[in-house]
């Protein structure tokens, strides 16, 4: 093969990868968090788990996917340690917004309503917050109708209000850990303000000083960007977070 052509085969390849949006998983395959003791077959089981065998509904984008981790999320191995029966609807850029038929409000009606969930847990999507998504306002209602959902504040509300209405089981957001964006800060503000309101869980990365107050060192372990965990990041990083949450809510 010469030389000439085998640019222009790196070049074909280079476009394919953006273009299928596999850029973060290609970083992730080199990052060492990704592999030896980070990987599911060498995370060890929780004897007695308290939720072995209780289901959970996982909604979310591309960090309840896995995107930086190829596929591998804090959802997978809380099938692992735990032995939870995990339903994880996640896209890659997807938006709480409804603003097309895989956002977060139309991708949640499609999931199994005869479910027999133990718990329903939602991210906080940083898509919202890069395509500043307008905020909206919370509303008086508590009426599923009433909620606008090309608002964050109405698709929040609507998601709470539908899984509620569903499932009945316990309802729980989680945001991002804290990296450099205002938009987002305010999406987590009023994430807290309607906290107050439906009294829903909310596993607050963002404002949680144990979790930002981490070493450049593992900083580079357990993220691929400032955005996506490596397996690293969701087994040493945020695991023990969710696992305290789902102990304490799940009968």
């Amino acid at each position: 093969m010469n030389k000439k052509l085998k640019i222009l085969i790196s070049i074909i390849l280079v476009v394919v990868l953006i273009a299928g949006g596999y850029v973060g998983n290609m970083f992730g395959v080199f990052n060492r968090g990704n592999y030896g003791e980070y990987s599911l077959k060498n995370t060890d089981t929780v004897q007695d788990s308290p939720i072995k065998d209780k289901t959970v509904i996982f909604l979310g984008s591309s960090v309840t996917y896995g995107y930086g981790s190829m596929g591998v999320s804090f959802a997978d191995y809380l099938e692992k340690t735990d032995g939870i029966h995990a339903v994880k609807e996640a896209v890659s850029g997807t938006t709480l917004v409804d603003i097309k038929d895989n956002s977060y409000v139309s991708r949640m009606k499609r999931i199994d309503k005869e479910i027999k969930a133990d718990a329903f847990v939602c991210q906080l999507s940083t898509n919202d917050a890069t395509k500043e998504m307008p905020l909206g306002e919370i509303s008086e209602s508590y009426d599923i109708n009433d909620f606008d959902t090309q608002t964050i504040a109405g698709a929040i509300e609507y998601i709470i209000a539908y899984a509620k209405d569903t499932w009945n089981c316990p309802v729980v957001f989680y945001t991002q850990a804290k990296y450099d964006s205002d938009h987002y800060a305010k999406m987590v503000d009023l994430l807290l303000k309607i906290q107050d309101k439906w009294q829903i869980t909310v596993i607050d990365f963002w404002n949680d000083t144990e979790i930002n107050n981490i070493t450049d060192t593992q900083r580079k372990l357990y993220l691929i960007d400032h955005i996506h965990p490596t397996k690293a990041g969701y087994k040493e990083w945020w695991l023990p977070k969710f696992q305290q949450t789902l102990y304490e809510i799940i009968e």
